[in-house]
């Protein structure tokens, strides 16, 4: 009873600890926290307060080679309890009574399962995945046919699946669909990027084209001037010729009176 209370204290002590940051845990992890001296889990009453929302619960390596007192975990989805010294038929018949309407993944990996038989209490259970890793019923002759035949639920044993496949998720199906939103919102946003990259490109290339427009408004601006400025000089042109045909008009005219003028003054001499 001194080993019991010492046990139950430990436990005490390492389920407050992992505790601690929330009062309803959905996820509880004691791996080596305690090594039992009994090979027994805590006292159900130091579930009490979260047992009906914990959804995972791994305790491994503590020793472990009985689960009586197991308490209902009505919500239970991953169960681990691997590097203990669990054996027999009784152990799984705890755990289906305890957690079997809710459990898809059961982790017993190096325990002391020696027979394909002690695994009959999960025949009727939904268990999707089971680890018997390093167990000694792992390496019996048709140990994974016989696995399979015996729990119709299975879809992966030891990470692989009937035909040897390896499963490349090691999570439940919530968690994968989970994923799937995520990336389908991430490809949302990368679509609306896109959109925007064209737009961007579109308004782009608009403002590209004004500014052709531009161009090809100060290329005619600048023709109409090179004309204006060649009118402007021929305009000069067709004056200086006007003007010198005035010139030469004006001294052909004066030039007769001059010469009378030359003519009248010999005439007068000579008088």
């Amino acid at each position: 009873m001194a080993a019991a209370g010492e046990d139950d204290a430990a436990w005490e002590r390492a389920i407050d600890a992992a505790t601690k940051a929330t009062s309803g845990p959905k996820t509880l992890t004691l791996d080596g926290a305690v090594k039992s001296s009994t090979g027994r889990l805590p006292s159900p009453a130091l579930f009490e307060g979260f047992a009906a929302s914990l959804e995972e619960l791994s305790v491994a390596g503590a020793r472990l080679s009985s689960l009586q007192g197991l308490p209902r975990l009505p919500a239970l989805r991953r169960l681990s309890l691997p590097d203990n010294r669990l054996s027999g038929a009784p152990a799984l018949a705890a755990v289906a009574e305890a957690c079997g309407a809710t459990l898809r993944h059961l982790d017993l990996g190096n325990n002391r399962f020696a027979e394909v038989g002690e695994l009959e209490p999960l025949a009727k259970l939904g268990v999707e995945a089971l680890d018997l890793e390093q167990c000694p019923v792992s390496k019996a002759k048709g140990y994974r046919e016989k696995v399979f035949a015996l729990i119709p639920s299975l879809k992966y044993l030891d990470g692989a699946d009937a035909q040897g496949n390896e499963r490349l998720e090691t999570d439940d199906e919530d968690y994968v669909e989970d994923e799937d939103d995520e990336e389908g919102e991430e490809e949302g946003e990368d679509g609306e990027g896109e959109e925007g990259e064209e737009d961007d490109g579109e308004e782009g290339d608009e403002e590209n084209e004004e500014y052709d427009e531009g161009d090809d408004d100060e290329e005619e601006g600048d023709e109409e001037a090179e004309d204006e400025e060649d009118e402007a000089d021929d305009d000069e042109l067709d004056a200086d010729a006007d003007d010198k045909e005035n010139i030469e008009s004006k001294a052909g005219s004066s030039l007769p009176s001059k010469r009378k003028r030359d003519n009248d003054d010999d005439t007068n001499g000579d008088n």
